[in-house]
């Protein structure tokens, strides 16, 4: 039974939410006011910590922080009034897995709960996994050298272990299936199916039947029961790509495939117990798309108990030679040389914006190898479209004629600042991480900044 700790420094806020999670079968114990929770914290024992961020004399702010210190382990959700949005904010990025507003609606508030307590089940499942890996950031295809996709490395970790429902967002190209393959491979469904449908390729009756199955008689032409894919998969995983396409009628079918386990086929009254881990991947906001009334609330919260984000390839730059010789590797037949590169194309790759992302980049890739010469790629073996990128310059090293009449200081501090942004712009704008690159403080990067960039 997953055990919260609770607090709040209104007996009444307490008395209510502490009801309403013992319905829902949460160990929880209630603390009134920052000052009595210290201790409990420091304690450990907890899955989940819910304060509120204004009280007196200790904060929730502190709380997080003594969470994050001492139990790093613990999801925390912060409770904020409307007019304190972004402290709540900045509770995030402190370390807070979600904020719920004041006055809360309780679905979303046990929707969040949920989806803390399953990414805390997520982080403390991942101990046998780790000793499977033979290397911390290539799992199967996936090739990580920059952060962001380490980052996305240690969540397939995490994740794989445990049966919770995934959402990876990405653009097109970034690779969200290889994502969702290294989950599975990595999981105790590892054994069983893995079966992709593609909701953006198929009509809906068609989408239907592929998904939920049919019974003989169902519509014109079902000759003959048929097993859909949720069924096929069970024991093992299912991922359903492009889920932003999914007709609303059918979103509500797959919702209550999530909530009950069981699956109905077309035409039939009979329900089906499946077991079968859902994984979905978008390259659309699912949230801007629940503004628009084009996809289901209810549905995204199922969907995204744990949400992965795959970067864009343009903003991981570190990632793009080391994929280009896993590419060459795969591409050129075991004994053969790996042809090499002109210092110009090098460049090139490495100034290029890859909008089709990692995709494009191996079908260049392929395009160089096909048409190089002599074992060697020059430029004219690039796709035209690639070949023709202006280069990316980088900080200078030496005074240009606009230097000329400055101070040492003056100059020294010019170049300072045109090597910050360098490092940010290779960052993706990530202060935090650019300020680890440059192994100073964040509190220095901020103060070195130009004040319009801070």
């Amino acid at each position: 039974m997953p055990k919260i700790l609770l607090i709040d420094d209104e007996p009444s806020i307490l008395s209510v939410l502490s009801t309403l999670l013992k319905a829902e079968d949460y160990d929880v114990q209630a603390v009134l006011g920052g000052e009595n929770a210290a201790e409990l914290i420091a304690g450990g024992g907890f899955d989940l910590m819910i304060t509120d961020i204004r009280m007196s004399p200790i904060n929730g702010m502190e709380l997080l922080k003594q969470a994050h210190d001492q139990c790093p382990g613990m999801s925390v959700i912060m409770l904020t009034a409307y007019g304190s949005v972004e402290t709540a904010i900045e509770a995030l990025k402190l370390g807070a897995f979600d904020y719920v507003t004041k006055p809360f609606k309780v679905d979303e508030l046990l929707i969040t709960v949920q989806r803390a307590i399953d990414y805390n089940k997520a982080i403390t499942e991942n101990a046998d996994l780790k000793a499977q890996l033979n290397t911390r950031y290539h799992l199967k295809s996936i090739v990580a050298e920059s952060k962001s996709m380490q980052s996305v490395c240690d969540m397939i970790q995490r994740v794989a272990p445990t049966d919770a429902t995934i959402l990876i967002g990405g653009e097109s190209g970034t690779g969200k299936e290889l994502v969702a393959k290294a989950i599975h491979a990595y999981s105790r469904r590892k054994d069983k199916n893995f079966l992709a449908v593609n909701c953006a390729a198929l009509p809906e009756p068609l989408l239907e039947s592929e998904m939920f199955g049919h019974v003989k008689g169902a519509f014109t032409g079902a000759s003959s029961d048929k097993e859909g894919l949720l069924e096929a998969a069970s024991g093992g995983t299912i991922m359903l790509d492009e889920i932003a396409s999914m007709p609303l009628s059918i979103q509500g079918k797959l919702l209550r495939v999530l909530q009950e386990k069981e699956v109905r086929r077309v035409g039939s009254n009979e329900n089906i117990p499946i077991d079968a881990r859902v994984l979905a991947a978008t390259n659309t906001s699912l949230e801007k798309m629940i503004k628009e009334g084009t996809f289901r609330e209810d549905l995204y919260y199922r969907l995204s108990v744990i949400p992965i984000d795959i970067p864009p390839l343009r903003e991981r730059p570190e990632d793009i030679m080391p994929l280009v010789y896993h590419v060459m590797k795969r591409e050129t037949m075991e004994g053969q040389a790996l042809p090499v590169f002109d210092p110009e194309v090098t460049a090139i790759l490495e100034s290029y914006t890859w909008p089709g992302n990692v995709r494009e980049l191996e079908n260049t890739v392929t395009h160089a190898i096909t048409f190089a010469r002599e074992g060697k790629i020059t430029k004219a073996d690039l796709p035209a479209k690639v070949a023709t990128t202006p280069l990316r310059s980088g900080p200078a090293s030496l005074a240009d004629d606009g230097d000329r009449g400055k101070s040492l200081k003056a100059f020294l501090r010019a170049k300072e600042k045109e090597y910050l942004q360098h490092v940010l712009s290779l960052s993706g704008g990530d202060k935090e991480e650019a300020a680890k690159t440059l192994k100073i403080s964040l509190a220095t990067l901020y103060r070195k900044l130009p004040e319009n960039e801070s």
